[in-house]
This record gives C-alpha cells, sequence and structure tokens, in this order.
C-alpha cells in the first residue's frame, strides 16, 4: 500500500492503475476509522480494482466553536486499517495541499441543503461539496462509496456529481449500528458509558417512525411528537431536530408518501451525533 501525500503523487498512482485497465474505486474519509468506514472499503474492494482511501480532516465544513482542532487524528492506526482491508493508496494531503491559497471558488448545492443539517450549520455542506469535487477530481475515480448515515451528504454528492456531469458512479452503503442500534460514528469516542446508552434512544425513535407508518400513521406531526418523547427519555441528550423528509429532494413532508427519509440529530456532552432511515411506504 502506498501512502500518497501530494495531488502529483496520487494522480500518477491512479494514472498508472487506470492504464492497466483498472476499476478506480475510491472512499472518502477524514480518518478516524471505524468499521463503518471499513464496511466502505470492503465494498470498495469488491467493486472495483483499485481502490484509493483520502484521509483528510476537512477545515473547510467545521463551523465556529466545532471540533476541528479536537477531531481525532490516529493516522498510524488509520494506515494500518486500510492496509488489512485492502487499499491500494491512501491519499493524506495537508490543508495546504488541498487549499494551496485563499479559496475563492466554492461549490454550493441549493436546496437540499437548506433542511436538516443545513439550518443548524451554516457553511458546512458548501465546505463539504467543495472538498468533494476536489477530492473526486483529482482521484477521478469510477465508483466512489459514501455511507447512509450521513444521508442528506450522500444526497447531496449525488446530485452534485449529476448536476456536474461528473463521470463517475456514487455508491451508497448501508449504515454499521453498534449491538444496540447506535449508529457508528467516529464521534462516539467523545461519549461516557452512560451516554452511549443515551443515544441508543436514537434509534429507537427512528424504529418508532417504521412501526407507526407500518401501522398506518401517515402524519407527520404525530410521528414526530412520538418520536421526541422516546429521545426526551435520555437526560443528557438535547434534541437538535427531528425531521421526516422526501428521501429525494429532502424537503419537509407533512404526510408521509412513498420513501422518506426520517432523520434525527441530538447533542450528547461534546458529541454531536445524526442518524436516519429511509421508510418506503410502497414496500411496507
Amino acid at each position: 500500500m502506498e501512502v500518497a501525500k501530494t495531488i502529483e503523487s496520487v494522480r500518477a498512482v491512479v494514472k498508472a492503475a487506470r492504464g492497466d485497465g483498472k476499476r478506480i474505486g475510491f472512499v472518502p474519509t477524514m480518518g478516524a476509522l471505524h468499521i463503518g468506514h471499513i464496511s466502505l472499503i470492503e465494498a470498495a474492494v469488491k467493486n472495483s480494482d483499485f481502490v484509493v482511501v483520502s484521509i483528510f480532516v476537512n477545515p473547510t465544513q467545521f463551523g465556529p466553536g466545532e471540533d476541528y482542532k479536537k477531531y481525532p487524528r490516529p493516522l498510524e492506526a488509520d494506515l494500518e486499517i486500510c492496509e488489512k482491508a485492502g487499499v491500494d493508496v491512501v491519499f493524506n494531503p495537508t490543508p495546504e495541499q488541498m487549499y494551496t491559497a485563499e479559496n475563492v471558488t466554492w461549490v454550493n448545492v441549493d436546496k437540499l441543503t437548506e433542511t436538516l443539517c443545513g439550518r443548524s450549520r451554516p457553511g458546512h455542506f458548501r465546505g463539504v461539496t467543495t472538498v468533494c469535487a476536489k477530492l473526486l477530481n483529482i482521484v477521478a475515480p469510477d465508483v466512489a462509496f459514501f455511507g447512509q448515515k450521513d444521508a442528506q451528504q450522500a444526497v447531496v454528492i449525488k446530485r452534485m456529481v449529476a448536476d456536474l456531469n461528473m463521470p463517475m458512479e456514487i455508491v451508497v452503503c448501508p449504515t454499521i449500528r453498534e449491538s444496540d442500534g447506535l449508529a457508528v460514528s467516529s464521534r462516539n469516542k467523545y461519549l461516557t458509558e452512560e451516554q452511549k446508552k443515551d443515544a441508543a434512544c436514537i434509534y429507537k425513535s427512528l424504529q418508532k417512525c417504521r412501526e407507526m407508518s407500518k401501522a398506518g400513521t401517515t402524519e407527520s406531526e404525530t410521528i414526530i411528537a412520538e418520536m421526541r418523547k422516546i429521545l426526551s427519555q435520555a437526560t443528557s441528550m438535547e434534541i437538535e431536530y427531528v425531521s421526516i423528509v422526501d428521501a429525494e429532494s429532502l424537503q419537509n413532508l407533512d404526510k408521509i408518501v412513498g420513501k422518506v427519509l426520517a432523520a434525527v440529530a441530538v447533542r450528547i456532552g461534546p458529541a454531536r451525533l445524526i442518524d436516519n432511515i429511509v421508510v418506503d411506504t410502497g414496500k411496507q
């Protein structure tokens, strides 16, 4: 496994692999790799011939007071995980490599970024879409893999790739969960054992949405109220939002019709946690 620190070096390695007729798979990450990331890498290994993983904590997607400086960066452990998982090259640039001068060009995806996390994190998705556009342009994969846990991000990136005619496929892989249903996240490391128990309420609330929908409840307001009751049982939890939106447009829905996304964001101690499920009323 190679470790590329510069744009030129990773492009050279990918160019050589493509010259050999290999299908390029790409997994963009911010490091602090866990079983969720490993599942994306495994999907890339299975569905491509040459796998690139980026490890880059992107400063432009963190807002004031967020955890950019504290974000975990266990690079040696991450590289070991990548090597064991069958990665061919890790792209690990510095911020100076990715943003070599004052950045005056940004990628904005309208509408899809106005709900859910976009409401409380102004500028976040501009940072996400810009860095993903940069990484996809640098690596130029045939297929890139994202996780369903970051559902809004996945929808936004798929739309960006389609709107900008980027010649690649975006694959969204299922959320990996702990035994109690808690979605695996790098930020789970911030939680105490008691806070982790409280965090399990997040998935319970999402399951409640599916149960109520399956039982015939269609009013979003009614379902959200029951989801909030479950979340309120956790004393350490501060609810940021509980939303039911269209799975493609991400617009809020008064009634559950077709394929919808039920999404939750909360704060527990120092951690901001998000989770979601897709409910397809046509398949219940």
